[in-house]
């Protein structure tokens, strides 16, 4: 039951990156690939069907966390307490720009929530790939199960570690270019005309970027975390997951070269999946390692709450995720097709 529930926290939070992704990649790229209002209006029009309902699985990551693994959320919110302060901002800031921009016809207006959109995209992009590499790094967990974590110390993702060091920075970047790369390879698919040629423009460059950064990263973790590389070397599932990493990038630049631009998104929604499915395989049962001492590591079976309460919300959960599985798939069949500009004053 409890690796049952490390699955399922894992697929939230897959589902939440490949999800909200790719409007946090366009958000982040709206700024160069839409120059007029009516061209930065489409791409609003592209996610602003989706955007909200995809910040759903991050509550669902919250919710399951909550349910099956109180202890792990409970050191983790406390320990991460000023990065969550951070994120909830962008957050805010990034909702506030997609609903406020059209309220008002004032250029000036529009110009700064365009701003502030893009800023916060990116923002989310490099704090969310900054926190994977504090876990994946470790954290400075003592004896009791609680920590705490300056901004940062002296950069060498050794203890005194910060959240932010050579390899938590190495994997925010990388996150920004691949959530990037997802954003651009969803509004080649989404839009046409100009904003469509200049997202396959970008969409080439950042895929190739990605697949250059993909191994430095790698060597990065080894560095930052031998036992983590020790655990893909012998977990067929993180081979197979990597495996599934590497087709969608192979899929994503065959896509954009032939122009099969559903493809191309697909193949960026499998890198993700199966980047994230190998990380989650190689540090389980971790859920927050320890670099002090791997015997201080909070892991699945340690923080799990009682089987009863793990039974009982299973049976929920097969009741809720059909459904909000269902709400997408529908949500998506709607909105198929290019995304067309709202007339002015309309939001998206």
């Amino acid at each position: 039951m409890v690796e049952l529930w490390f699955g399922v926290a894992a697929l939230c939070m897959t589902a939440y990156v490949v999800l909200d992704g790719f409007d946090l990649g366009a958000g982040t790229l709206h700024l160069l690939v839409a120059r007029t209002d009516e061209e930065r209006r489409q791409v609003l029009a592209a996610i602003g069907p989706f955007w909200d309902g995809n910040e759903v699985w991050l509550l669902a990551t919250g919710g399951v966390l909550f349910v099956a693994f109180p202890s792990a959320l409970a050191a983790g919110l406390s320990g991460f307490y000023f990065a969550i302060f951070l994120v909830l901002w962008c957050l805010i800031l990034r909702g506030i720009s997609i609903e406020f921009r059209s309220h008002v016809g004032d250029r000036l207006w529009r110009s700064a929530w365009d701003a502030v959109l893009g800023a916060s995209s990116a923002l989310l992009a490099i704090l969310f790939g900054a926190a994977l590499g504090n876990v994946v790094r470790g954290v400075p967990l003592g004896a009791d199960g609680w920590f705490e974590l300056p901004l940062f110390t002296d950069f060498s993702a050794r203890e005194p570690v910060g959240i932010l060091d050579w390899y938590t920075v190495l994997v925010g970047v990388f996150a920004l270019v691949a959530l990037s790369a997802h954003g651009a390879a969803f509004l080649t698919w989404k839009t046409t005309g100009a904003v469509r040629e200049r997202s396959r423009l970008l969409a080439v460059p950042l895929a190739a970027g990605l697949a250059a950064l993909w191994p430095v990263v790698t060597w990065g973790t080894v560095r930052a975390n031998p036992a983590f590389f020790s655990s893909f070397t012998t977990r067929p599932l993180a081979w197979l997951c990597s495996t599934v990493a590497l087709g969608g990038v192979v899929t994503i630049l065959l896509g954009l070269r032939r122009r099969r631009f559903l493809t191309a998104f697909l193949g960026s929604c499998a890198f993700l999946a199966g980047l994230l499915g190998a990380t989650a395989t190689c540090l389980f049962p971790a859920l927050l390692p320890s670099t002090r001492d791997a015997a201080f590591s909070i892991t699945a079976h340690a923080a799990s709450t009682d089987p009863t309460g793990l039974r009982v919300a299973l049976g929920w959960a097969v009741v809720g995720f059909p459904l909000a599985i269902t709400y997408f798939a529908v949500l998506f069949r709607l909105h198929r097709g290019p995304a067309v500009a709202a007339p002015d004053g309309e939001g998206y």
